[in-house]
């Protein structure tokens, strides 16, 4: 089975893009009101503050992977939603965000909340961005906790715990040197030059702030091995050049956004400039949005696989066992034959007529039983194909709700009367939705992928269960032409050859799409089945999607053809 790429490693959010993220609330969210706050997922809040522009929402995440906060698009509405998020619609009701503040070099913010804008603070909510030990706080005008992200008790920290009704201590300082613009050449080559460590090393060492990407924004690429003793005169200077035009952007909050690899930076490299940036907060939460969502990508995909995997194992052994009960059929002849012979004596004894006749009664009972173990295997088997397909549909998923469509599916595959259920997708907060609301999440009708063929008719491809259904029993008119990898777990794939001549270039796509969208996507050609759409039949009782046909042709399909093909149309 094809797997997903490795996806690159997310950047944290360092004290200089949050720097530049701030820099940019100030110009925009000083004044605001608070109108909202709610939790999308068990480790960010979102809150929204209406200004004179109009209302923004700012995700506020104390994630360990991925701490940050930055301004998003105006997310879905949530209802009464977690404790904390109640929490802060309570206290910061009718409050305005005065002051936004963040200290030196530390990764912590404070949001100061007032009555009226140069009025006193009332709330301060502090999130701290610091890996694992990130957090998000609510505090009264003493500048106690009144609601907390996370509860660090005394066994979790004994430097710092804290806990509803406690003072708030910020984090423990930061070891080496705030850097600052005044200080000399010689006093900062004197710095780093005070252990024989890497470079990387020695800035992170001598000075607060040193991310390790903004280190490898500060180093040329072949200088990530070099000491400190290795550095000659000029390098000395270059690398001087650099410190002082990161420094000079911070200090002017002289911010841009740049793509810098699988990363990002936001201070302007002025010697090689990338085009006109993007406004950082929103570049900030495509990046991290794209990420954490191939995160849960893969997390759901892995999920469902193994429930799929599970499922299709406990198929298989009770297809095995029903298996070995017909292949026993046979021996009642010669429990027949047993029979005869014990019965067929001069004078049988009693012993030999009771054993005959428990001999006749299993022959009677294995040659009933093929009439119900026949069509349990058949179920058997065809659950097992189905299942082989939901695994093929998965892997090729590249979207959360292509991922939830299979996972609704799963049930349905298995029957009523299965015992694998469908995991159900968790969402936070917890509270189930109304019949309304879910009638109203649910798709109004399958949506395939749809390409065009080179010769211009379009096809469809069918990316789980009910939508090979759809295109091929639903969609499908007369002189439409059905695709399918022979023998191999796939897509449906449909030519609509009912709205105009196919060539012999329209079929060569449906089958090269056919041949990617299955199990065998892996080789070089696969060998493809091309159906008329009338000579299709729908299995009674099976699968959705499960079909026999007549009238087949074999084609050749190129899985590298077609995945040319999609990347060409991909929008």
């Amino acid at each position: 089975m094809d797997r997903a790429q490795p996806q690159a490693r997310l950047q944290p959010m360092d004290v200089t893009s949050l720097k530049a993220v701030l820099s940019e609330w100030r110009s925009h969210l000083l004044p605001s009101r608070f109108e909202k706050a709610q939790q999308a997922t068990p480790h960010s809040i979102q809150i929204g503050l209406r200004s004179l522009e109009g209302i923004h929402w700012l995700e506020l995440s104390w994630q360990a992977e991925a701490a940050r906060v930055h301004s998003v698009a105006a997310p879905p509405r949530l209802g009464d939603g977690s404790t904390l998020a109640q929490q802060l619609q309570h206290s910061l009701r009718g409050l305005a965000l005065g002051s936004i503040s963040q200290a030196g070099w530390e990764r912590v913010v404070e949001l100061g909340f007032s009555r009226r804008p140069g009025e006193a603070i009332e709330r301060t909510l502090v999130v701290e961005l610091m890996g694992r030990h990130s957090n998000l706080l609510l505090l009264d005008q003493t500048r106690q906790a009144i609601a907390l992200a996370r509860q660090v008790k005394p066994q979790q920290s004994r430097l710092r715990p804290i806990g509803t009704g406690d003072p708030y201590h910020p984090p423990p300082p930061l070891a080496g040197e705030p850097p600052q613009g005044g200080e000399t050449m010689a006093s900062w080559q004197r710095r780093l030059n005070l252990l024989p460590l890497p470079l990387g090393q020695a800035l992170a060492s001598a000075y607060q702030g040193m991310s390790p990407a903004l280190i490898q924004q500060l180093l040329p690429a072949d200088w990530q091995g070099l000491a400190v003793e290795d550095l000659g005169a000029s390098q000395w200077h270059q690398l001087w050049e650099r410190w002082q035009c990161w420094l000079g952007c911070v200090e002017a909050e002289d911010f841009a956004w740049q793509q810098n690899g699988g990363g990002y930076r936001c201070w302007p490299n002025l010697s090689s400039p990338q085009g006109p940036p993007l406004a950082i907060n929103q570049a900030m939460a495509a990046y991290y949005g794209n990420h954490l969502d191939q995160q849960r990508l893969a997390q759901r995909r892995h999920q469902l696989g193994q429930t799929l995997q599970r499922a299709a194992e406990r198929e298989a052994r009770e297809a095995q066992a029903q298996q070995a009960l017909l292949e026993a059929v046979p021996e009642s002849d010669t429990m027949q034959q047993q029979a005869d012979a014990l019965l067929s004596q001069r004078q049988p004894s009693r012993q030999c007529v009771e054993t005959a006749q428990k001999l006749y009664k299993r022959a009677r009972k294995l040659r009933r039983s093929v009439a119900a173990i026949t069509p349990r295997l058949e179920l058997h088997h065809q659950r097992l194909a189905a299942l082989e397909n939901s695994l093929i549909f998965l892997d090729q998923a590249s979207t959360i709700p292509e991922i939830e469509g299979l996972q609704n599916e799963l049930q349905e595959l298995l029957g009523s009367g299965g015992k694998a259920k469908a995991t159900r997708a968790k969402t936070f907060p917890g509270a189930q939705s109304s019949r309304r609301e879910r009638k109203l999440a649910e798709p109004a009708q399958p949506e395939p992928l749809q390409v065009k063929s080179l010769g211009g008719l379009a096809v469809q491809v069918g990316r789980n269960h009910r939508q090979n259904e759809w295109i091929s029993f639903k969609q499908a008119r007369r002189g439409d032409l059905w695709f399918h990898a022979q023998e191999l777990p796939g897509s449906h794939v449909v030519l609509k050859a009912s709205e105009g001549m196919a060539t012999d270039e329209d079929l060569q796509t449906a089958a090269d799409l056919a041949a990617h969208f299955s199990r065998g996507r892996g080789n070089s050609r696969v060998p493809v089945v091309m159906v008329p759409i009338e000579a299709l039949q729908r299995i009674p009782g099976a699968a959705p999607g499960t079909v026999r046909h007549r009238q087949a042709e074999q084609l050749w399909g190129e899985p590298g053809r077609a995945l040319s093909l999609l990347a060409a149309q991909k929008p």
